[in-house]
């Protein structure tokens, strides 16, 4: 094949510490050739790389056909840039690193396509900003993956946010009752791809792997944005961060062992240790205003969910006409519901909203009314296709700007409002 063939998409994977790396190969996509070139060091981080694309390219249905190419050493950087045999660098690991790895792949003519955070705190994000600009100039993409926004129940919120005969404006809202809000709750030890999922030692080195307020929160602050204030280009400025705290999930030596299969803690967490417990700030919690609007954003880490739960989101919305609310608890079987509470009693203009206007996106929809006065949107199973599944769809939209050369006007600098806003939160709960 032609080295030198533009449309074709060719993956550099490098150090491929965070499971989400394997994930984008789960399906195969017609423009990305089906080598897959790694640098990595040794290790059991890429051992788990290698196994899950196996096990991607052997299962009975809709088996892949990766071919992995591998280069193991600790100059994988290094090596990666000098033989360079792709244009697409993925990079899903220490997030601590991973700005360098960004703009190291960007002064080479790498494209760079990324797990979230890019940056995990305020010297990351000076650094992002430069790599953005250097990017413009070299006219590469420079993309995060945001899963969260093709996750069926946030794409309705979105629809029916932008519907002033449903929803009416988004509201000012209070620090105390804000505009809108997102939370959601994860845990260390689940299941991914039917196996108990293996996290490497250093992903509880909040050092490492970023506070929570600036990790898990990059969606969460991403889909504010998204929802908010769709396709309108943002910048620092909009942002005012009002309050902000983080704090502890403590891990015990067993639980860290039954997630790490490490006998003990590493060196490296001993500063971390009180009364013989792992202490990981990972819990976060932001509030701040958006072009005025007041929004909230928390995040908390469990250390496994109870039997049949899962990851959940709450999501609200506030509009002059209605709330829009998302939730995922055991009433909904842990899948993501949206609700619709109307504050003027406009049910056909509602009505008319599902059963015509998203019905042409989204066949199959419904409305269910509830005893507490709220409208169920009735989702059909084909649209709830997992977490796992949206790593696809990210991956077919960054194809989609690769084949184009370019992104959507707001994409860039929204991007740099999100990672300005989650160091920014990081920044003042620190210093609480």
């Amino acid at each position: 094949m032609n080295r030198q063939d533009k449309d074709k998409v060719i993956i550099m994977s490098l150090d491929p510490g965070h499971f989400h790396a394997g994930l984008i190969h789960k399906t195969m996509y017609p423009q990305v050739d089906s080598t897959v070139y790694v640098f990595a060091p040794e290790g059991a981080e890429l051992d788990d790389y290698i196994k899950r694309i196996e096990g991607y390219n052997s299962r009975e249905e809709s088996p892949t056909a990766w071919n992995i190419e591998v280069q193991k050493g600790e100059d994988f950087l290094a090596k990666m840039i000098s033989e360079k045999p792709g244009n697409v660098m993925v990079v899903a690991g220490k997030n601590d690193q991973k700005i360098d790895y960004i703009n190291a792949a960007i002064a080479n003519g790498i494209h760079v396509y990324a797990d979230k955070p890019l940056v995990i705190n305020q010297e990351g994000f000076q650094k992002l900003v430069i790599a953005f600009e250097a990017a413009s100039q070299k006219n590469l993409l420079l993309y995060d993956i945001m899963t969260e926004r093709f996750e069926i129940a946030s794409l309705l919120q979105r629809e029916l946010s932008i519907l002033p005969e449903v929803f009416g404006e988004l509201e000012t809202g209070t620090l105390e009752n804000p505009a809108i809000s997102k939370e959601s709750v994860h845990h260390f030890f689940k299941y991914v791809s039917g196996n108990p999922l293996v996290r490497p030692d250093w992903f509880f080195d909040v050092r490492k792997e970023g506070e929570g307020i600036v990790d898990v929160t990059t969606h969460l602050v991403d889909l504010i944005q998204w929802e908010a204030f769709p396709e309108v280009i943002l910048d620092t400025t909009d942002v005012q961060m009002l309050t902000a705290k983080r704090w502890p999930t403590p891990l015990t030596l067993d639980e860290f062992t039954k997630v790490t299969r490490k006998q003990e803690f590493p060196e490296s967490l001993e500063k971390d240790l009180k009364d013989g417990n792992l202490e990981v700030f990972c819990n976060g919690e932001m509030n701040y205003t958006l072009k005025g609007k007041h929004a909230k954003v928390s995040v908390i880490w469990n250390f496994e969910a109870p039997e049949g739960a899962g990851d959940t989101h709450y999501s609200m919305m506030r509009g002059a006409k209605a709330n829009l609310i998302i939730r995922q608890g055991k009433e909904e079987n842990f899948k993501p519901t949206l609700y619709v509470a109307l504050l003027e009693g406009q049910e056909k203009a509602l009505e008319n909203a599902i059963a015509s206007t998203l019905q042409v996106k989204y066949p199959g929809l419904g409305l269910q009314k509830q005893e507490n006065g709220e409208y169920l949107v009735v989702i059909p199973d084909s649209y709830h296709i997992g977490h796992e599944a949206h790593f696809g769809q990210v991956t077919e939209k960054f194809l989609e700007y690769y084949k184009s050369g370019t992104m959507p006007e707001w994409e860039i600098p929204n991007m740099i409002v999100k990672y300005y806003t989650t160091t920014k939160a990081l920044e003042m709960a620190n210093s609480y």
